[in-house]
């Protein structure tokens, strides 16, 4: 795949000092896994989805669920927008799905009874 994402050494530079300290062992090349939790929270895809060169889908996962349940990305995006804040943009996403007027009677069988 040829529009693979990958940051660069100077964004590493910039996210390092918000990384948790290294626990006696090494992690997996930083760079490499948040490229891909990048991908493929960019594109949508599931983690099974990954392509290879960011490494196994499970790594991306695992480092992503344990940095989310210990705060890091938080970290990261208020540490970035606290080093350059930038008052005249403003971004609310309002993203929603719409259900079809039918879809939560798609467990019903025919005659309105419960599957």
């Amino acid at each position: 795949m040829s529009n693979l994402y990958w940051l660069s050494e100077a964004q590493m530079e910039r996210l390092r000092p918000y990384f948790p300290k290294d626990r006696g062992r090494a992690r997996v090349d930083d760079r490499r896994v948040l490229s891909g939790i990048i991908f493929i929270n960019r594109n949508g895809l599931r983690w099974c989805d990954a392509p290879a060169e960011y490494g196994p889908p499970k790594t991306l996962y695992n480092r992503w669920k344990r940095w989310s349940d210990m705060g890091v990305f938080a970290r990261i995006l208020m540490g970035l927008a606290e080093q350059a804040p930038d008052n005249k943009t403003i971004s609310i996403d309002a993203t929603y799905l719409k259900a079809h007027r039918t879809a939560s009677s798609l467990r019903l069988k025919k005659g309105g009874v419960d599957a």
